[in-house]
């Protein structure tokens, strides 16, 4: 058995100004990769966590937020972006997702930091980017869907687009940062010198957009956009979410050998040989058929048990869970990507880790998200190296905050 070995970023600094998720999703992977995230907000904190005082926002701060050292600091103030500078010539990355032009506007932006630490991975994401036309639109997961297309292929054809159920422009947009910012990082081990990143989360989610733009194409844009819960190409049958008598579940063929097993499974091996479903661009043609063939037999058990007796004839199939079903999954909690914490704000709550696994490191012990400025005297002592009475002062002037909440 191999030794265990340190996380690959492990020593690596973050000073992470981001906010909501897009942001904060990048940089807990850079701390569950091992890097020390310290996260920066304004003296009332950021606005997710604000948000915690409607509803659930409490616990996606509480998911994003683990292994991170917060402080607090007054950016608006003189003295506060001097803090700031200071924290980045000795940081190995500074995050922000702020609007573009805002960290400028400041005197903090990519040309300022660069002089101050040429090593320094600078990282940004916004909606549409840093240049551009649409640099300054406003941009909200909600409204990135709109943009880019997600939100018209999603629904069904005779129905308005609606948007899809999870926050798919910011996570996507967090993803590609981790990925732009662990690049830079690599490069900088062989060039000794930084660079400035940034992700459009337009740009991060558009790939995504892959088989819906195949059926744009092959169609001359003639056909309907939106597929419902088939395949968004129209380029898979059966491919669709068919009724159980208790519930749902989906079901695709990826191939003739699946497709021979469903209808095996089915009781209707007659169907393999049947002229208009004997090979996939037949089957297409005649999705509605398809689709009714299987219903009639999904219908009739249930999802559970389908669901096994799909899976073990190797047919891609999955039963349509609730959330609760999902916090719940033996699987994800086996494997220690879900683990059970009590919380010291919100109590007894389920909370992920990195999907991202380095063999031979174990996961990272989660850390669970802090108050707001719990570490202002660690970050500001310590590691900035101020003297208690120089923090204190500047609690006083308003730079920085002890607030908790």
């Amino acid at each position: 058995m191999s030794a265990a070995r340190p996380p690959p970023l492990a020593g690596v600094t973050v000073v992470d100004l981001s906010q909501i998720y897009n942001g904060p999703y990048a940089t807990f992977l850079l701390a569950q990769a091992g890097a020390n995230v310290i996260k920066v907000e304004p003296l009332t904190g950021e606005h997710l966590r604000r948000r915690s005082a409607v509803g659930g926002a409490a616990l996606p701060f509480a998911m994003l937020n683990a292994n991170k050292s917060p402080v607090t600091l007054n950016l608006k103030s003189e003295r506060g972006r001097e803090l700031l500078l200071q924290m980045a010539m000795r940081a190995d990355v500074l995050v922000e997702n702020f609007a573009p032009g805002v960290m400028d506007r400041l005197g903090l932006g990519w040309e300022q930091l660069r002089a101050a630490n040429p090593r320094l991975i600078y990282a940004s994401s916004s909606g549409f980017g840093s240049s551009g036309p649409n640099r300054d639109f406003p941009a909200m997961d909600l409204t990135v869907q709109a943009m880019s297309g997600v939100m018209s292929v999603t629904g069904f054809e005779d129905r308005p687009p609606v948007k899809a159920g999870p926050a798919l422009c910011d996570f996507f947009a967090g993803t590609h940062l981790y990925g732009a910012i662990t690049t830079a990082l690599y490069e900088r081990e062989k060039t000794k010198t930084g660079r400035r990143v940034e992700v459009s989360m337009q740009e991060a989610v558009y790939p995504s957009l892959a088989s819906n733009l195949g059926l744009y194409f092959s169609s001359g844009g003639k056909v309907p956009l939106r597929t419902g819960n088939r395949h968004g190409g129209l380029a898979e049958s059966p491919y669709n979410v068919y009724p159980t008598a208790d519930g749902w579940i989906a079901i695709l063929c990826a191939g003739e050998e699946q497709w021979r097993a469903l209808t095996r499974v089915m009781g209707r091996p007659e169907l393999a040989q049947d002229p208009r479903f004997v090979e996939l661009a037949t089957r297409v043609k005649h999705l509605d058929e398809v689709d009714a063939a299987v219903t009639a037999f999904t219908r009739t058990q249930g999802k559970g048990r389908l669901f096994e007796i799909l899976a073990g004839a190797h047919i891609p199939c999955a039963p349509v869970r609730d959330l609760e079903e999902v916090v719940n999954d033996v699987h994800l909690h086996q494997r220690g990507f879900l683990q059970w914490i009590d919380h010291p704000v919100l109590g007894r709550i389920v909370v992920p880790n990195s999907p991202l696994r380095f063999m031979d490191t174990p996961l990272t012990p989660h850390v669970p998200s802090k108050k707001l400025g719990a570490d202002n005297r660690n970050v500001y002592g310590e590691w900035l190296g101020l003297p208690p009475e120089v923090i204190s002062e500047l609690e006083k002037q308003g730079v920085i905050s002890g607030m908790e909440q």
